[in-house]
């Protein structure tokens, strides 16, 4: 099983084009929403349906390239990228939000 990898502006620079499917969730230590969220991403992270996801977690005030690459509007952000490319991101609040955007990074062609 993958862990949760935490990644910084020159490591999602490769990492995008090493891994053909991943998901990074931005995140601000006082953010709440992303401190709620965590045990979910964790639990999507750990589940097999998922395998072929990269998920990474990174702290936006920390990485402002990657921030402003995906035009962070706020916390938590998430960004999904298929073979090198952004694909979708957004702010998303919910578990469910999350499964969504993992359900489209899957299907992705």
């Amino acid at each position: 099983m993958m862990a949760i990898q935490i990644s910084s502006d020159n490591e999602l620079r490769s990492l995008i084009f090493e891994k053909e499917r991943v998901i990074v969730k931005f995140i601000d230590k006082d953010c709440l929403i992303c401190k709620a969220l965590a045990p979910s991403f964790k639990e999507f992270s750990e589940n097999a349906m998922y395998g072929d996801i990269t998920f990474l977690q990174m702290d936006a005030a920390e990485n402002p390239v990657s921030s402003k690459e995906v035009k962070l509007t706020g916390t938590p952000f998430f960004a999904i990228y298929y073979k090198g490319t952004l694909r979708n991101c957004a702010l998303l609040s919910s578990k469910e939000d999350v499964r969504e955007f993992l359900d489209q990074l899957l299907m992705a062609q």
